[in-house]
């Protein structure tokens, strides 16, 4: 099997845990991956680093694909939040989140297998804020043609792809619209001129969450601008049972980065009872991800391998604590590991 180089953030908190746990599952699978291992969060800063090394950046730009754990930006210090630097300097324009149920866990919904695709760049994490008059402040929404079209148009490759039928898009067009107006005028473009096949649908974004949490079962694509796709990829992950249990990926052009949504957990750091599902779930992403870039059909093979490996255990109830189980990382890692054919 190729050997590939993946860069290796494994952040702080209980990034290095779960991080140890998910580098065994994938070496017991068979995937042939050498770790290019570098720093961002907390742990850049305690190296004396600025929370996004240039070093890491150069790295990912020069292997493509990175694998990060959660990674810690301190509040109210000044420090530019981590995944907003990575997603902006890499120009990562697509992030994906998969949301569905797994075997064995409880959750308040059945039936749900949604994909959040959210633009990443611009909207108000564009960051353009100022102080107009003391005592009055204001942040600028941006929307451009070609974020709002690209994304559309990696929305709809992605359902063609992946055989998914429908893509709704959740706006505020009503209110904002030469903003939002803009971004459904791109997705309604691609839509009618290139994907017509492809089932297309728009909701005003307070009444699609009313419908996500009455019924997630009747969405299947979501489409949504930056702010709007942060917090509706977060309610998504507590319709299957949090975000300890769902996967992420920053897409662009060139680069791609596979991380844990999940938050660094300081509180339960170094106990070795965290759960590394979602960096996990995030890892076989990755893997698919590589494969379809370089038409490994073995990599592949290694990535359902795995998937099946965490869905059985998961059924045969091998669950941490926080998903009402005992096992520790490490055990949980092992029970996969013998499940794994």
């Amino acid at each position: 099997m190729k050997t590939y180089d993946i860069v290796l953030i494994a952040g702080d908190g209980i990034g290095p845990e779960i991080t140890v746990a998910v580098k065994a599952i994938l070496a017991a699978a068979g995937a042939q991956i050498r770790w290019i291992e570098r720093k961002a969060g907390i742990a850049a800063l305690a190296d004396g680093q600025d929370v996004l090394p240039e070093e890491t950046l150069e790295a990912i730009r020069q292997y493509k694909v990175a694998l990060k754990g959660p990674c810690t930006t301190p509040v109210g210090k000044g420090f530019t939040s981590v995944n907003v630097q990575l997603r902006q300097k890499l120009q990562l324009y697509a992030a994906v989140r998969p949301v569905r149920n797994l075997p064995g866990v409880q959750a308040r919904f059945e039936n749900v297998d949604i994909v959040i695709v959210r633009e990443n760049t611009e909207g108000l994490y564009s960051g353009v804020e100022n102080e107009v008059t003391p005592g009055v402040v204001m942040s600028m929404k941006v929307a451009t043609e070609l974020a709002c079209r690209r994304i559309a148009l990696w929305a709809f490759r992605y359902a063609t792809q992946r055989r998914r039928r429908k893509i709704s898009v959740f706006h505020k067009a009503n209110i904002m619209k030469m903003t939002d107006g803009l971004f459904i005028r791109c997705a309604q473009d691609i839509h009618r001129v290139d994907y017509p096949n492809i089932e297309y649908q728009e909701l005003i974004i307070d009444a699609g969450c009313m419908k996500l949490v009455q019924d997630p079962s009747q969405f299947d694509i979501l489409l949504l601008e930056n702010l709007y796709g942060d917090v509706v990829s977060d309610l998504c992950a507590g319709l299957v049972g949090g975000l300890g249990l769902v996967p992420g990926a920053n897409i662009g052009e060139h680069e791609a980065v596979f991380e844990a949504v999940h938050g660094s957990a300081p509180d339960i750091a170094g106990k070795g009872i965290a759960n590394p599902l979602a960096l996990l779930m995030s890892a076989v992403m990755m893997l698919n991800h590589l494969s379809d870039q370089a038409g490994d059909d073995e990599l592949k093979a290694v990535a359902e391998k795995i998937k099946n490996a965490y869905n059985r255990a998961l059924a045969e109830g091998q669950k941490t604590r926080d998903l009402g189980g005992s096992l520790n990382t490490d055990q949980f890692a092992e029970q996969l590991i013998k499940r794994l054919a």
